[in-house]
């Protein structure tokens, strides 16, 4: 009978591209006995590279130890589990070289991959954090432990899937280089949809009014945003305001990337009521006694609308259930101007007024992190590089 290993594998890097490593584990699959441990530092690449260098090594070793063994490669990356699993499409050319090396080290039909939360895969996140602190602090650019360095100390679980050994050496020092170690964060890829006709003409279009399509421009702006996020091919999962605007722009996305797209109502434009549709001086010249009361409190609806803090509730709810549902996983969210802008200041700690401080054209990218332990962090603002060549109106 074919021996089972079971390959427990993790990457990271700080920044996303920044310092990165993978950490991998074998064990076996009928008595949780712990083969190997193993670790590389990578330098400056990004998180999914250091995963599938993760599952790559650890397939490696499991070839060393058995080349006739059936394995189940565990990982918390989705898209990994997905890509490698033949449901999702392997899109980037550096991703689909990693994938063929890891389908090339066994014999088809004798790997499976399957998906574990971050909790059940805490040794090689241990080791990736060990790994980073151990270059970074000492130098040190791989760990290799095999089974005859140390006395066995794992204990065969009763159900194999729930076999989460941890042990004190594996702790990753408490040392500080630039940086605190706060976990694996979920990271949230903001874009802002496409051009619309009014948002080229500079007028209010929030949720409940005319859900306006994309102009011409607007698609242009979608599919450049779409070959960015592909090149990239980070994102696991694809999120869409409901408005129209925003669920073509990500329709775009998902057809470049493969992947599908979740509607969640709470990442809607702001609601401008009566003002929809009409410009900042039509609205002045119509409502200006109800423009002065709305420019001076966040606490003030345009007439028939939603005031921003209102809005900051239900972004803020909206934003707490994807760190939930996606724990540690990179999700795309195309939005609109508001949330989008208040996402940014609940990263930053910044007043709800900052939103009047901030400019974001279409198809722009901004990306934010959110770690287990509350913090927060914004790497990148309204990034549209992506953009160069479209022409379109300033300000817009």
């Amino acid at each position: 009978m074919a021996r089972k290993l079971i390959v427990e594998a993790d990457g990271g890097s700080r920044g996303n591209p920044g310092p990165a490593a993978y950490g991998a584990v074998v064990r076996d699959a009928e008595t949780g006995q712990l083969l190997a441990e193993l670790a590389e530092y990578l330098d400056v690449v990004t998180n999914n590279v250091a995963e599938y260098r993760g599952a790559i090594a650890g397939l490696r070793r499991a070839h060393e130890i058995d080349p006739d063994a059936s394995v189940d490669v565990r990982l918390d990356s989705k898209l990994i589990v997905e890509q490698m699993s033949g449901r999702w499409q392997v899109k980037h050319p550096n991703m689909r070289e990693l994938a063929r090396e890891a389908m090339s080290i066994f014999t088809p039909g004798h790997v499976t991959y399957t998906w574990v939360p971050r909790e059940k895969n805490k040794h090689a996140d241990a080791l990736v954090n060990e790994m980073i602190d151990a270059a970074l602090g000492r130098g040190l650019r791989e760990i290799r432990r095999l089974e005859a360095d140390w006395v066995e100390e794992s204990i065969a679980d009763d159900v194999v899937g729930a076999i989460d050994v941890e042990k004190e050496s594996l702790k990753p020092p408490t040392v500080m280089i630039g940086w605190a170690d706060l976990g694996m964060p979920t990271v949230t890829v903001l874009a802002r949809h496409g051009a619309t006709e009014w948002s080229l003409e500079k007028r209010f279009s929030g949720r409940g009014g005319k859900d306006m399509p994309l102009a011409p421009v607007g698609r242009a702006q979608a599919q450049a945003l779409a070959s960015e996020v592909a090149r990239r091919s980070e994102v696991t999962r694809i999120i869409a305001s409901p408005l129209l605007r925003t669920r073509q722009t990500a329709a775009i996305v998902a057809e470049a990337t493969g992947l599908d797209v979740e509607i969640d109502e709470g990442f809607a434009e702001c609601g401008f009521g009566e003002w929809d549709g009409f410009t900042f001086a039509e609205v002045k010249a119509r409502w200006p006694r109800e423009l002065e009361s709305w420019l001076g409190s966040l606490e003030v609806a345009p007439p028939g609308g939603e005031s921003f803090a209102q809005c900051q509730e239900r972004v803020a709810a909206a934003r707490q259930g994807v760190v939930e549902r996606y724990a540690g996983e990179r999700v795309l969210i195309v939005a609109h101007v508001s949330p989008i802008k208040i996402l940014v200041g609940l990263a930053i700690d910044a007043p709800l007024s900052s939103v009047y401080r901030m400019e974001l054209p279409p198809c722009s990218l901004t990306t934010l992190a959110w770690f287990p332990d509350g913090n927060a962090s914004m790497f990148s603002f309204a990034e549209a590089g992506h953009l160069h060549g479209i022409v379109v109106p300033a300000g817009t």
